[in-house]
């Protein structure tokens, strides 16, 4: 009876310590994803349900034609088509240059190696605010301004990604590489073919977070472009909230859609390689 007795305690401490994880869950997403739903409201409810107080959380009449009108309000099409590729182009520059540095400083034995890695790890306490004006002026002189190229290439590097990815390529066995050697490929080919493939969640995870800053990067595009033509999507929005646009909320709580959705869409595609990477990282210690 007694094992019975003490069998059973902890199968029900074990079912209320899960019922009490599961709640504290909840309770988070729920905290998490009120400001979303709030977001998503408005933006479907009409011009007076906006400002009703108390507020409602959901409208009457679902108002699909604030999409419509925030579209049409500013030039979000180009916004979009400036966000893409600046986003992209400076993602897949990053991450290229992140496997290399990751590689290099993880497989490959030159002089210094360990104080040239220490170097690069201090340039992360530099704030990106302090090299605004000599980009700036450097990008003058080149004639960039305003400019893809100046948009993106002044922030294509990548320490946070390369230390990430350095340690990832030296928790990979050793014979791997060294088997590639004996069958004749040299370090690109050892890169391309065994480290990339094997650090897949990693770079997944190295990607989707370079993708989320460039996408919502709003100081350095706002600096460096002078014409609508060549604005981003967070300065785009930044416009309409500031009145250039002579928009309602719902209207921008729409607009704020426009800026969210890719992101979240790269999320769900990517979630799947992400999970991978949480879970390696997690038995690897």
């Amino acid at each position: 009876m007694s094992t019975a007795a003490s069998l059973s305690g902890v199968k029900t401490r074990r079912l209320a310590g899960r019922a009490l994880s599961h709640l504290v869950l909840i309770a988070t997403c729920v905290v998490i994803g009120l400001p979303f739903l709030w977001m998503l409201s408005t933006s479907l409810k009409g011009s007076t349900e906006v400002h009703i107080f108390p507020p409602i959380w959901w409208p009457a009449r679902l108002h699909f034609e604030n999409f419509v009108v925030a579209w049409q309000t500013a030039p979000f099409g180009r916004f979009y088509v400036n966000s893409l590729i600046t986003s992209v182009s400076g993602v897949i520059i990053d991450v290229l240059v992140a496997c290399l540095s990751g590689y290099a400083f993880a497989r490959i034995r030159f002089p210094y190696r360990n104080q040239l890695f220490v170097v690069m790890l201090a340039a992360m306490m530099i704030p990106n605010q302090m090299a605004l004006i000599p980009n700036y002026v450097t990008l003058k002189v080149l004639g960039w301004v305003n400019t893809y190229p100046g948009i993106v290439l002044p922030h294509c590097y990548s320490v946070v990604g390369a230390f990430l990815l350095r340690q990832y390529f030296l928790s990979l066995p050793d014979a791997l590489f060294d088997a590639a050697i004996m069958d004749g490929l040299g370090h690109g080919g050892s890169l391309i073919r065994i480290a990339i493939p094997l650090a897949r969640p990693a770079v997944a995870t190295v990607t989707l977070t370079y993708f989320i800053g460039k996408w919502n990067e709003y100081l350095w595009p706002l600096i460096v472009t002078n014409t609508q033509n060549m604005r981003t999507l967070p300065v785009g929005l930044a416009m309409v909230e500031k009145a250039e646009y002579q928009i309602g909320p719902e209207h921008l709580m729409a607009a704020s859609i426009f800026v969210l959705v890719p992101v979240l869409v790269v999320f769900f595609l990517a979630q799947k390689q992400l999970i991978a990477g949480i879970a390696a990282g997690a038995v690897k210690g």
